[in-house]
C-alpha cells in the first residue's frame, strides 16, 4: 500500500479525523504556541510567516516541500471529503462519514487525482464572481503574469475564467509528482504576483488574496496538464448560514467587491 499524507489545515485546536491518514498542521504557526499534537507549518522550508496572505497555502507549501509520502492532500478543519453523500450536504458534518484510509487508497488506485465537486456560481462567470466579490486588479496582474511567463496556459486560464464552476477550496489529493508539479506552477504565479501588487490597504479579508487566487488557477492548471482525475463531495462540518451568504452576494453585486470591505466576505 503506498503511503498517503492529508494534511488537515487549522489554526486551532479542533476535532480531529481519527484515521491515521490525517494530520492536522498548524498554519500561520509562526511565532504561536504549538498546539498539541498539531504538524507546525514553519517547520523546515516553509512561508508560515505568508499565511495572513496565503491561507491554507502555507500547509500545502509545507507539504510540497517537507512531506514525502506518495500521495498527499489537504483538507480543512471544517470541510473534508466523503464517499457517504450526505442528503445535505451544507449540514453540520459528522467524522464517521470523513473518508477513510482504505477508501482513499481504493480511489487512487484508479485516479491519481482526486478534487472537490464543482461549485457552481451559475449567474456569473468566476471573472465576473470575483470582480464583485474582491479587489479585480490581483487576478488581472496575473493573467499578465501568465501571458508573459507561462503563454502556453494562457488561452486555459482565459477559458476558465469564463466558466461559471470551479474545484474550489484549495482542498485535493494527488500523486506526488502531480502535487509538486501543481506546487512549482502554482506558487512561481503567486510568488511573482506579490512582487507586483501593493495589499499594504488591504482589509484583513482581501489581503489573503493569494488564497483567492489560488483557487481559480488549479482548474487552468488542470486544463492544460489534463491529468487524470476525479471529484468527490465536501462536507462542511458546521452550518454554512446561507442565508447572510445569499444577502452578501446581493451587496457584493449592488456595490461591487472592494479591498476595504472585510465584512462583505
Amino acid at each position: 500500500m503506498d503511503s498517503l499524507f492529508i494534511g488537515v489545515a487549522a489554526h486551532k485546536q479542533y476535532q480531529m479525523p481519527s484515521d491515521s491518514v490525517y494530520h492536522p498542521i498548524q498554519v500561520g504557526a509562526l511565532d504561536k504556541p504549538t498546539l498539541s499534537g498539531y504538524q507546525r507549518d514553519d517547520d523546515g522550508d516553509n512561508i508560515s510567516a505568508l499565511n495572513p496572505n496565503f491561507s491554507e497555502l502555507t500547509a500545502t507549501y509545507w507539504l510540497w516541500k517537507n512531506c514525502a509520502a506518495d500521495y498527499k492532500g489537504l483538507v480543512h478543519y471544517r470541510r473534508y471529503f466523503t464517499i457517504n453523500k450526505p442528503l445535505n450536504p451544507f449540514s453540520v458534518g459528522k467524522f464517521s462519514q470523513v473518508m477513510t484510509a482504505q477508501q482513499w487508497h481504493q480511489l487512487l488506485a484508479k485516479y491519481p487525482v482526486v478534487l472537490p465537486t464543482k461549485r457552481h456560481y451559475y449567474v456569473e462567470t468566476l471573472y465576473s464572481h470575483y470582480q464583485h466579490s474582491h479587489d479585480i486588479e490581483p487576478l488581472d496582474v496575473t493573467r499578465g503574469i501568465i501571458q508573459r511567463n507561462l503563454p502556453d496556459y494562457l488561452t486555459s486560464f482565459d477559458k476558465v475564467m469564463q466558466r461559471k464552476s470551479a474545484h474550489m477550496f484549495n482542498m485535493f489529493v494527488m500523486r506526488t509528482d502531480y502535487f509538486d508539479a501543481y506546487s512549482t506552477w502554482l506558487f512561481g504565479i503567486l510568488f511573482d504576483l506579490r512582487n507586483h501588487i501593493d495589499i499594504a490597504q488591504y482589509s484583513v479579508q482581501e489581503a489573503r488574496v493569494f488564497g483567492y487566487i489560488s483557487e481559480l488557477l488549479l482548474d487552468v492548471w488542470l486544463d492544460v496538464q489534463q491529468p487524470l482525475f476525479t471529484e468527490v463531495p465536501v462536507m462542511f462540518m458546521e452550518n454554512q448560514h446561507w442565508a447572510k451568504k445569499i444577502w452578501y452576494f446581493g451587496m457584493r453585486k449592488l456595490l461591487g467587491g472592494s479591498k476595504k470591505d472585510a465584512h462583505i466576505e
